[in-house]
């Protein structure tokens, strides 16, 4: 199974020859860095919730048109995405099978932020290997501590350096892959990651510093 990543929390997996896609927010396609275009091939849309660093609708169109792609999310985006003329598959909690993908939906609470009602949203567990939290640390993904790939949001207005290793080392993953820093210039993103770097490979967790957009890693 091959992660791409694509600034900030927007994910591409491939296995088989089946694509799905994460999060294609508006901090992917702000600054011309990444194309709509990339994901031509891409048979699934999975939004985590309603906020545009997570759903950018204007692409999200464009990646819908090029192979009629499916949008997976729960009722409050499917709400607004009606607005748009976008329909959604709602899944909220539970299993859900795609082709090569074995899915599970978890409802979880997004980490509080300022002045602002918290969105509904969907935690992924993905082939029992990755568990996408999207922009939350509950209590209700801890049963999935171990699990081989932890994708970790390492910079948000919600977020500390220690509340983000409180979580990681709570969730003892084998591998992180941080994401949700697209909103941060890159010379500070490559600080963070030699911050959290040598920190949780002392932990004996690989920590994947994906940079670049189009970086990935595979996992066997």
């Amino acid at each position: 199974m091959k992660i791409t990543k694509y600034i900030h929390s927007c994910l591409l997996f491939e296995l088989d020859g089946q694509q799905i896609l994460f999060d294609p927010g508006k901090f992917s396609f702000n600054e011309g860095l990444v194309q709509p275009e990339v994901f031509k091939d891409v048979s699934v849309v999975l939004i985590t919730h309603d906020h545009p660093d997570h759903l950018d609708v204007v692409a999200l169109k464009k990646i819908v048109a090029l192979h009629q792609a499916v949008i997976i999310s729960n009722r409050e985006v499917a709400a607004e995405l009606k607005k748009h003329g976008l329909a959604v598959q709602i899944h909220e909690e539970g299993p859900l099978e795609l082709g090569a993908f074995q899915l599970h939906a978890l409802p979880v609470q997004h980490e509080a932020i300022l002045d602002s009602p918290l969105p509904q949203m969907t935690a992924w567990l993905v082939n029992g290997k990755v568990l996408n939290p999207a922009d939350s640390f509950a209590h209700n993904l801890l049963p999935f501590a171990g699990v081989e790939l932890l994708i970790l949001p390492i910079t948000a207005p919600f977020l500390t350096e220690l509340v983000v290793a409180d979580f990681a080392l709570k969730m003892r993953p084998q591998q992180i892959l941080p994401v949700h820093d697209g909103y941060i210039k890159p010379f500070f993103v490559q600080q963070r990651y030699e911050n959290y770097g040598p920190y949780f490979e002392k932990h004996g967790i690989t920590f994947h510093r994906l940079a670049e957009p189009g970086a990935a890693i595979t996992l066997t």
